[in-house]
């Protein structure tokens, strides 16, 4: 699905064509969490020193697969309507802005790669913070890997901080409510990196608004993902394993029997239309804390297949338990 490397000359000739066609492309792309993770995993099989690629590949999945567990067997049970679209569109929201800001980054690689210079230059007309400029110019010239990934994880928790997890909406419908209270502390926001044996890894965060904790998440995920041992496993699954939204992609691969309780993404959702409104680079108003760039630990247990069937265990007692939603 990745874009042929045609009109190269545009990056030479004419500027303007370039960032039109970049932009073309993105917007392409970003036509819901399905096209968004496939573009994502095939950016990083053609350049794999980009590491963060593979992760927002991996994490953009389970996006998809909290947005069907909002129409699968359980949750639909105990969680209201407007409840729900509002949960769809914090996923949906914050993984489309992630995409606009870092896909025509990772566009502008390619394209650099393909003409032997540095085309980085072009990020202003994409409203790519200042931040990010600096670090593409720090990988170009010393090829640090690590320090790259944890720059876009920065970026990408920074790029949806003010308009989604600060926005007035989400704030009032989602991040404020009683049960979301609740689900941040059961540790409910989980992601987990499947393999293809059936065994789930991945970590928790706590304290899903703040952007510190979330930096922190990706950090530790980051460091499963690329763990020597775990990487071959995780890739497999990605290049062998569709991605449709519904969690059967890995229920798939259980050691035992199990029904598909969550549909397909694209057989419940429409395509958003998201409306672009002005973007202000977020560096503009916040400043890097030092604690953002420290290597974060492996987690003691990265191992969650248990964990995981644990916390489904917990939702399906919660929505046996009706009345316990009432309030919300």
């Amino acid at each position: 699905m990745w874009p042929v490397s045609r009109d190269l000359g545009a990056c030479n000739s004419d500027p303007s064509r370039l960032v039109a066609k970049i932009n073309n492309l993105t917007a392409l792309y970003n036509k819901d969490n399905i096209s968004r993770t496939a573009a994502y995993f095939s950016f990083f099989q053609l350049y794999p020193e980009i590491k963060w690629a593979f992760l927002a590949s991996m994490v953009s999945r389970n996006a998809g697969w909290n947005m069907c567990d909002l129409e699968g067997a359980t949750l639909p049970k105990v969680l209201s309507l407007s409840y729900r679209r509002s949960l769809f569109m914090t996923y949906e929201v914050a993984n489309f802005l992630i995409f606009r800001d870092a896909f025509p980054q990772l566009l502008l690689y390619h394209y650099s790669t393909k003409v032997n210079r540095s085309l980085f230059h072009f990020l202003p007309s994409f409203s790519v913070s200042s931040f990010m400029a600096e670090e593409w110019g720090a990988f170009l010239k010393g090829r640090d890997e690590e320090r790259l990934v944890t720059a876009l994880i920065i970026n990408e928790q920074n790029v949806i901080q003010k308009p989604v997890i600060e926005g007035v909406d989400l704030q009032e419908n989602v991040f404020r409510s009683s049960l979301f209270a609740v689900q941040d502390r059961l540790h409910f926001s989980t992601v987990i990196f499947p393999t293809e044996r059936g065994e789930l890894y991945g970590a928790t965060v706590a304290g899903f608004r703040n952007v510190s904790s979330r930096i922190e998440l990706g950090k530790q995920l980051a460091s499963i993902l690329f763990h020597s041992e775990q990487f071959p496993l995780f890739f497999q699954f990605a290049k062998s394993t569709e991605h449709t939204g519904s969690r059967w992609d890995y229920e798939q691969y259980y050691p035992y029997r199990k029904q598909r309780e969550t549909p397909y993404l694209r057989s419940i959702y429409p395509v958003i239309r998201h409306e672009l409104a002005h973007r202000e680079c977020w560096d503009r108003y916040t400043p890097i804390k030092k604690k953002w760039r420290k290597p974060a630990p492996l987690p003691d247990c990265i191992n969650m297949t248990h964990q995981y069937e644990q916390k489904q265990r917990n939702i399906r007692l919660l929505s046996a338990i009706k009345n316990f939603f009432v309030p919300f």
